[in-house]
């Protein structure tokens, strides 16, 4: 059972790294592209990122897996195997002592949303989430890449 959910999880893996390289490119070049997002706009994007904290609060996984973009839910396949991936590899996200967003930016029409992030070990985490607008016009996080804060505290 374990080598059939490893299969599964595959393309959900490849896509992450991909959203990964991707996130971290865009970061590099934040500062020097980066626009203003309109209000409504980053306080839509904080909404849906504080949403999914929330969600894994109270391991609602259902309403975390909402706050996903379609392609990443098609990646991960449901909520059960969502929830168990970023309980797994990221309990940083997952159970946050404390948690502190900075302002959005739109770089190249992504969304990018970075959180300070302080863990039960009193780690200092900054979590960079990519967001995507939708055709219905709500925001949606495609990926999110974890690195340790060695610069401050969160």
């Amino acid at each position: 059972m374990a080598a059939s959910w490893e299969k599964q999880m595959n393309p959900m893996f490849v896509r992450f790294f991909m959203v990964a390289a991707m996130a971290i490119a865009a970061t590099s070049a934040l500062k020097a592209h980066a626009e203003t997002l309109a209000e409504n706009d980053a306080q839509q994007v904080q909404r849906i990122v504080v949403a999914q904290f929330e969600a894994f609060a109270q391991d609602d996984a259902d309403r975390a897996f909402e706050t996903a973009t379609p392609a990443v839910q098609a990646a991960i396949g449901n909520s059960g195997h969502f929830l168990a991936l970023v309980r797994g590899a990221y309990p940083m996200v997952y159970r946050p002592v404390a948690i502190h967003l900075q302002k959005p930016e739109l770089s190249d029409g992504s969304v990018l949303q970075l959180v300070e992030i302080r863990d039960d070990h009193d780690k200092s985490w900054l979590a960079l989430f990519a967001l995507e607008r939708q055709p219905d016009n709500s925001w949606r996080i495609g990926g999110c890449v974890v690195s340790e804060n060695r610069w401050r505290d969160a």
